[in-house]
């Protein structure tokens, strides 16, 4: 069953017809200029923008590139340590010839 959205209140509402005697005078004209726009302004905002990314697909790239530049610097790491092991190694067993 569908709700029933209008539903009518089962009360009577009294209106509050109050008259306020500052409403009868007549109010003074804003004659103030608003900000003039600066034409040379408009040109400048007509540069070609691509499309938006969505929040969610624009923090799924950065968390993407962000793994890829920390695995990097963790293949660098273990590479290093790699090297100065080897070179470790050498030096030990040119101590030992």
């Amino acid at each position: 069953m569908a709700k029933k959205r209008n539903k009518s209140k089962t009360g009577a509402v009294s209106m509050d017809i109050a008259t306020d005697a500052s409403e009868d005078l007549p109010q003074a004209i804003d004659t103030s200029e608003g900000k003039t726009s600066n034409p040379a302004l408009g040109v400048s905002r007509k540069i070609k923008k691509g499309a938006p990314i969505r929040r969610s697909k624009n923090v799924r790239k950065q968390k993407a590139i962000d793994k890829a530049i920390s695995k990097g610097q963790q293949s660098e790491e273990k590479f290093s340590k790699k090297k100065n092991k080897l070179a470790r190694v050498q030096a030990a067993k040119s101590l030992y010839e």
